[in-house]
């Protein structure tokens, strides 16, 4: 029944529900059960699964967000979904999604603790529990109706995108469809990029606090809106812009106010902007991470990946942000397993006696994969999609998958099975006040790929806050306007 190790699991409860969701009234059998792990000393894995009473002979799990720790809400929409449209529950879909095998603290996807366990680190890390959970739900489901589905979907953003392409990597025959949104698929890349980042911004005088911030944001508004043709506050042709963080530099180099940035600050910022190499070696055969393009495109109000308020610090201060945050877990509990660590005092450049175990970490933390052939032979169909101002995952690095699954697959037999799809404007997640609110159908347009062979056609991102329209342009196009009401996607034309 399930395929990895586990000492088999329970049902801890169930109970038909009736809830509205998407303006519709469902009614589901709503099913918690746990596994148990073949460490006693590891957390179990909990799930929940919604078996609705008019099912439309499909499922979709869901994938976690952060480090996990919780269950992600059966009753949500996918990633980057129009919230017009009903979600995978109110469609009739069983659903489920787990925990990725333990549960967090009070800092919720920002507890790092349960890496201090190989099971469950693995469960997390290498996406054990993916599959575990796969493989229990469908006999939860089979059990329930008698019957197994027939068709099989994944949608996650953030970790659950990088758990949407572990899925179509490891388990090539699991799901028809995949949904996969900003993917953090190079987890250890991008974490070694973090603690160089935290290790530059910690620096005396170096952190650009929120006005720092809104003055880049500003100024590169100012110097790189309307080169795509229309100045509306999204630039979407982030290669033709080429802002220099020097033209802001305060006299001397030193901090005068809110209206430059002093040399250390214009460091960091060229930092966060600039691909981070390790002159070293690591496992899973990744050199770099690529920044994010706060130079080149930085329509994004918090650009520094998620960098708070104020400087990384030890104690690591909560309003320091998401990204030294994640750092500073990642170094106490998956790395060095001491929660009394500094993990400012760790150099991602000269790790020291630590190489060999980033070494290790990053055989199951860097999803890196990219023959998809298995995925494409099973009849499996992959729908990618990422927003080219988000602060948390670089959408160069995506770009950059993409790319290699081209090199390894070729271009037409990509094109049968995969799409790919950026988005100015767009940030995490939709989070806080992206220049472009992107929301799409993407579960219609998979639907009718898996079920009736019609990929998608000019798909249209709406922005929820306000209406207004815009190309999804396959990577590498973008969206240039031509003429027109500049808030509907008929103005733009998908350009090279």
């Amino acid at each position: 029944m399930i395929s990895l190790p586990t000492r088999g699991g329970r049902v801890e409860s169930a109970a038909l529900v009736t809830q509205v969701v998407s303006g519709r009234t469902v009614e589901y059998c709503d099913v918690r059960a746990a596994l148990r792990p073949v460490d006693p000393s590891a957390p179990d894995i909990r799930l929940n699964v919604g078996l609705p009473v008019a099912w439309n002979r499909s499922t979709m799990m869901f994938g976690g967000g952060g480090f996990n720790g919780t269950i992600p809400n059966i009753a949500q929409n996918v990633a980057f979904g129009r919230p017009d449209q009903p979600v995978p529950l109110a469609r009739g879909y069983a659903v489920y999604a787990s925990d990725s095998g333990h549960q967090a603290g009070p800092t919720g996807p920002l507890d790092g603790s349960f890496g201090a366990n190989d099971e469950a680190l693995r469960n997390f890390a290498a996406g054990d529990a993916l599959k575990k959970t796969h493989d229990a739900a469908r006999y939860l489901i089979r059990r329930g109706y008698g019957v197994g589905p027939h068709r099989t979907y994944f949608a996650g953003g953030s970790t659950g995108g990088r758990e949407a392409l572990v899925v179509a990597q490891r388990w090539p025959d699991a799901f028809d469809g995949v949904i996969s949104v900003f993917p953090a698929w190079n987890n250890m890349a991008e974490i070694l990029f973090l603690g160089h980042l935290v290790q530059v911004m910690s620096r005396p005088g170096a952190y650009p606090g929120p006005d720092k911030q809104g003055l880049l944001y500003n100024s590169v508004m100012a110097a790189c809106d309307g080169r795509d043709g229309v100045e509306d506050k999204i630039i979407s042709n982030e290669r033709g812009c080429d802002f220099d963080p020097r033209v802001l530099r305060c006299p001397n180099g030193e901090d005068t106010g809110p209206t430059c940035l002093s040399d250390p600050q214009i460091a960091s910022v060229i930092a966060a902007s600039t691909p981070f190499s390790w002159p070293y070696r690591i496992a899973s055969g990744e050199r770099s991470y690529p920044g994010f393009p706060l130079l080149s495109g930085a329509d994004m109000r918090t650009p520094y990946l998620g960098f708070g308020t104020t400087a990384p610090a030890n104690p690591m201060p909560v309003t320091s942000g998401f990204g030294p945050q994640y750092w500073d877990q990642w170094v106490k509990y998956f790395l060095t397993r001491d929660p009394g660590y500094n993990s400012l005092d760790l150099d991602p450049r000269r790790p020291g006696k630590w190489l060999s175990r980033i070494s290790y970490l990053s055989t199951i933390q860097d999803r890196n994969d990219a023959d998809l052939r298995p995925f494409a032979r099973s009849g499996g169909r992959l729908l990618l999609l990422h927003g080219a101002a988000d602060e948390l995952v670089s959408h160069r690095s995506t770009n950059d998958y993409y790319r290699r699954v081209l090199d390894t697959v070729g271009a037409r037999k990509t094109n049968e099975f995969m799409r790919y799809y950026l988005a100015p404007g767009a940030n995490h997640a939709n989070f806080g006040a992206p220049a472009f609110a992107a929301n799409w159908d993407s579960l219609s347009a998979l639907e009718r790929w898996v079920e009736d062979g019609r990929p998608p056609v000019d798909p249209v991102a709406v922005d929820s806050r306000n209406g207004r329209t815009r190309p999804l342009c396959e990577y590498p196009r973008w969206p240039k306007y031509r003429s027109g009401d500049p808030d509907n996607a008929q103005s733009f034309v998908c350009a090279l």
